[in-house]
């Protein structure tokens, strides 16, 4: 373990819970959820906005600010972690992880927001003394000091290993990645430095709230009359709400006509739906359905030709998540929970399936920061023998003539091209097609036939799809 490396999640002790300055509060109370039980913010941070807001007190703004604290500090951990250690007399695995988070939130606030630097000292040592006790305010404090003395830049001159050096190392510590998920995406990416720190940078934007309007039941247009609304970049059912909106507040996402959606796993069902058949055109299977947002807009697209879908998942709470996000669909469909490598179907059913494989989500660190520093490369070995398996069953489960989707929200190569190569390998009887014209208006979609898209090109997360058409 490194002398940048935290102390392992949960450890440290137990806090008392503070009564001042509910923004940060709130903030240091979704980070430790974060730290504590795993739990991804983007899931936890929602109820404890809304549980502020119903006590009263807790505007718009502070909302603003809880999310721009958490998200911020997250993004920016492994930045902050290397600016932290050059302050600190230990080395951060020593530091107590309550600690160390109200750090974390201090440094953003000085490195990473417009609020003075006297406010965010001040505001960040009050909260410690509340939730960690005088003693450790005292070495908050005086860190904070130290961190305050220079910018983000001035630090990172001082923190980051030279560029000609270790070029990776500094990609890193510069743009707040693990080395391993910097090696890997640039990999994935190829090309030269612009490309990958144009990448790297992507990931620590915040995205914008994507909504779909799921066909037969909602229109674009509708969606478009939403307050700060704009047409999707390539989706024809995408509508951006550039604020930020809320999207509890539109009535169609409310009634279930209309979802939140990315446009990269809009455009990946699409593609699918899309892609030209030999023979019938009746039968469709999502066979890794949950949550259920491509289900819902693939059952829709169905509805329209009078096809019917079959959503499958393994796991039965996530196939409840299935059936919610399809309920009121006007066509036929089906959702069970079963397990897609051992499928109650029988082999050649289906016209079209898609399997969108679980993964490392590397490709989605925009919405979910934290999984950054949860992620390991051994984990890619755990998820190999599903993503093969699933893949080798979806071709099972299409008939001769039929298509289908491979999809993975990772770009990492190992769970990309190596897994359709090595299926392909031992499946002769299919072949690649090519999907890019499926994508009609994006670019950069690079030699085909399967595509990759990626944050900083395409404004999605980092989709990958290959079209498989099953030969006999």
């Amino acid at each position: 373990m490194s002398d940048t490396e935290r102390r392992p999640r949960g450890a440290g002790k137990p806090y008392r819970r503070p009564q001042k300055d509910p923004v940060r509060i709130l903030a240091f109370d979704a980070l430790r959820a974060v730290d504590e039980r795993d739990a991804y913010a983007n899931l936890v941070l929602p109820p404890l906005l809304r549980k502020a807001r119903e006590k009263g007190g807790f505007d718009g703004r502070d909302a603003a600010l809880a999310t721009e604290l958490v998200y911020g500090t997250l993004r920016r951990q492994g930045t902050y972690d290397a600016i932290i250690a050059a302050c600190v007399d230990r080395p951060l695995r020593e530091v107590d992880p309550p600690v160390l988070d109200v750090l974390t939130l201090g440094a953003h606030q000085l490195l990473g927001t417009r609020i003075p630097s006297h406010a965010a000292v001040s505001s960040t040592v009050e909260l410690a003394r509340v939730v960690l006790g005088d003693g450790r305010a005292k070495f908050v404090n005086a860190v904070l000091r130290k961190v305050a003395r220079d910018d983000l830049d001035g630090w990172l001159e001082k923190v980051a290993p030279p560029y000609d050096e270790d070029p990776e190392d500094h990609l890193a510590v510069v743009h707040s990645h693990p080395r391993w998920v910097v090696s890997a995406l640039w990999d994935s990416l190829g090309g030269g430095r612009a490309g990958i720190e144009d990448l790297l940078e992507a990931d620590n934007e915040r995205p914008e709230v994507t909504l779909v309007a799921r066909p037969g039941r909602a229109t674009a247009e509708e969606l478009l009359r939403e307050e700060a609304a704009v047409p999707g970049r390539w989706s024809p059912y995408a509508v951006r709400l550039t604020e930020g909106g809320e999207p509890g507040a539109v009535d169609a996402v409310r009634e279930g006509r209309a979802g939140v959606q990315d446009e990269g796993s809009q455009l990946v069902a699409l593609a699918l739906a899309n892609a030209p058949l030999d023979g019938p055109d009746a039968k469709w299977l999502d066979a890794c359905a949950g949550p259920g947002g491509k289900a819902a807009l693939l059952a829709a697209l169905a509805a329209e030709r009078g096809a019917a879908l079959l959503a499958s998942e393994k796991q039965p709470h996530r196939a409840g998540l299935v059936a919610k996000a399809l309920a009121g669909n006007p066509g036929p469909y089906q959702v069970i929970a079963a397990d897609g490598t051992r499928p109650p179907w029988r082999p050649a059913s289906f016209d079209r399936v898609l399997v969108d494989v679980p993964c490392t989500g590397l490709g989605a660190l925009r919405r979910r920061p934290e999984a950054r520093w949860r992620r390991r490369p051994e984990d890619l070995d755990g998820f190999a023998p599903l993503q093969r398996g699933l893949l080798r069953t979806a071709l099972e489960s299409v008939r001769a003539g039929g298509v289908v989707g491979y999809a993975t929200c990772s770009p990492h190569l190992a769970e990309t091209r190596a897994v359709v190569s090595d299926v392909l390998k031992q499946f002769p009887a299919a072949e690649l097609i090519d999907a890019r014209p499926l994508l009609p208006g994006v670019p950069a979609l690079g030699e085909g036939p399967d595509v990759q898209l990626w944050p900083h090109l395409h404004g999605t997360d980092a989709m990958y799809l290959a079209l498989i058409r099953r030969t006999a």
